[in-house]
């Protein structure tokens, strides 16, 4: 029986017969930031734009080994997991039948569609994805196919391990720190365990997002357990239960070792690698890069691997994106103004805005029959000290008004 590292190295070569080996690329920004040596290992630029390609095909290609009659292969998935199907399932020569729930964004559908061809089937079911898994396993078990989990499976994880595989080859000598993603722990088992047999020296550190923060949630306990509620947005990585196949290989992670990213950060954090380096990831894509502030008093001269998971960034989200950026930054805020319901009194308020600060929206409904009125007001600014200034200013004026920015049922509304 050869051990897990010879199995992904295997995994790894078979790998080459769909894309070659991913990019390892040194990043002058973000070394120059944080005074660290910082590498990316491009996982978005697979012909998916995501890992999930490499456990989807080692997984089929060893079903089809050992059982070379099987012909139909199902999952269930709103994103990546689904396009490596897809990938997967034309260059074998097989058929699969992929779930998706209604909700599912038109442009992730399309590009499983393009990536299966004729090879795929695509149905629609469920709201939520707990239905379209349900929907999927039971037309699994009915048709006689096989179920491709996206992450609790041994051959899916062996396959993911084919990042670690490449990385090392790639460097002349072991990073001394990995930061990995985490959603369900396909990527992070599959690395850590090859990397404890061949590069043991290098430490690693994991990111969740902060609505989906199921690893540590499992830590915490000593099993995996469900979430109560998981914030989507990071829809790469926000899993409500970490996979039991998968925490095996990580139960002993020490808890300290796990990064939570807040979501709201993430979105700086995208904003920034488009802006500046041309790189296009999505949220979940954006982890390791973000968990790099929470990390910069360890990394400090030390040569540091960030697995970028992902670039299936539909760019319908970005005015969301750089909103929810404008807010973490403290360059956007939103206020409740109470506002005297006389002529003059907006020119009055206008007059207190500074000559960085710009109304991003307003909304008020003159009342005849009150003396005063509610604005909902956002307001953009360039620096995060013009708002105490506004503040004081307002206050100054004799203006009320309540900083509602934070408020969830406010966010929900807005965007």
């Amino acid at each position: 029986m050869t051990g897990f590292a010879d199995r992904a190295l295997i995994a790894e070569r078979k790998i080459r017969e769909l894309f070659p080996p991913t990019p390892l690329q040194r990043n002058d920004h973000l070394s120059a930031r944080y005074g660290a040596d910082i590498w990316l290992k491009r996982e978005d630029l697979s012909p998916v734009r995501s890992y999930k390609l490499r456990g989807a095909s080692n997984a089929m290609r060893k079903v089809l080994a050992a059982s070379p009659g099987q012909s139909l292969f199902v999952c269930a998935s709103a994103g990546n997991h689904a396009q490596g199907v897809a990938f997967a399932a034309r260059h074998f020569g097989v058929r699969a039948v992929i779930f998706m729930p209604v909700t599912t964004p038109q442009q992730k559908v399309d590009k499983t569609r393009i990536f299966g061809g004729d090879a795929i089937e695509i149905r629609m079911v469920g709201d939520y994805f707990d239905d379209t898994l349900a929907a999927a396993q039971a037309y699994c078990a009915e048709a006689g196919g096989h179920f491709l989990a996206p992450f609790n499976d041994v051959d899916v994880i062996e396959g993911q391990a084919a990042v670690a595989v490449e990385m090392l080859d790639q460097m002349p000598e072991p990073p001394d720190l990995v930061v990995l993603p985490v959603g369900g722990g396909g990527l992070s088992a599959g690395v850590r365990m090859y990397l404890a047999e061949r590069a043991p020296a290098t430490e690693l550190r994991f990111v969740e997002p902060a609505g989906g923060a199921s690893l540590r949630a499992a830590l915490a306990v000593g099993h995996p357990l469900s979430l109560s509620k998981v914030d989507s947005f990071v829809d790469g990585a926000a899993v409500a239960r970490v996979g039991d196949i998968t925490f095996e290989a990580l139960a002993d992670v020490p808890i300290g070792h796990v990064v939570v990213a807040p979501e709201d950060r993430i979105c700086v954090t995208i904003l920034d690698m488009l802006n500046v380096e041309g790189i296009v990831l999505e949220p979940a894509g954006a982890l390791s890069v973000d968990a790099l502030v929470d990390l910069a008093g360890e990394i400090r001269g030390k040569r540091v691997v960030c697995v970028t998971s992902g670039g299936n960034f539909d760019f319908e989200r970005l005015p969301e994106v750089k909103e929810r950026a404008q807010r973490f930054s403290g360059l956007k805020k939103y206020l409740l103004l109470r506002l005297p319901q006389r002529p003059g009194a907006l020119r009055d308020f206008l007059e207190i805005l500074g000559p960085d600060d710009d109304i991003a929206r307003f909304e008020y409904l003159k009342k005849s029959a009150r003396n005063f009125g509610t604005v909902l007001i956002g307001i953009e600014t360039r620096s995060p000290e013009n708002f105490e200034r506004l503040f004081a200013r307002l206050a100054e004026k004799g203006f009320s008004y309540s900083d509602v920015t934070e408020d969830e049922s406010v966010a929900e509304f807005i965007l």
